[in-house]
């Protein structure tokens, strides 16, 4: 990852940070919102939705790495959005951790770029791809879990 150009390695997901996995966005502008769940957006007075942010550990061949996941590549684990998800969590309350035991061992093709935030800490996916044909996101296999 010295170099600026995105890096494409296969690996394992050995662990996701179920504690925290949204952060909120502003409907309209898309403006980050604060984590206070009855806050609109201050510019545009508009309701929030959520987009998944993961903290996840992934194993390849030469090392562990923590990296983050955020909507687009999360989306692909999880099958849903992250309000669904959410909605779903809250029915469920352990359906994040679950959730992360299910995608545990998972192996993928996952596209890593820098940051472009100078002050970030971790490696993005910009991309993710299962690398087993009969892959179900988290959501599929929750829904059989728990019913509905």
């Amino acid at each position: 990852m010295e170099g600026e150009k995105p890096t494409t390695v296969m690996c394992s997901l050995i662990a996701m940070d179920h504690s925290d996995l949204f952060y909120r966005i502003c409907s309209i502008c898309e403006k980050t919102l604060p984590c206070d769940p009855s806050s609109l957006c201050k510019s545009c007075d508009c309701p929030p939705k959520r987009l998944f942010r993961l903290l996840v550990s992934i194993a390849t061949d030469t090392k562990v790495l923590n990296v983050i996941c955020f909507d687009r590549a999360a989306r692909v684990l999880f099958g849903c959005s992250a309000d669904d998800f959410f909605d779903f969590a809250k029915l469920h309350p352990f359906a994040a951790a679950t959730a992360g035991k299910i995608l545990e061992g998972e192996m993928f093709g996952i596209t890593l770029s820098k940051p472009k935030n100078g002050n970030a800490r971790h490696l993005r996916v910009a991309s993710i791809v299962p690398l087993r044909s009969d892959f179900q996101p988290a959501i599929k296999s929750l829904r059989e879990l728990y019913g509905g």
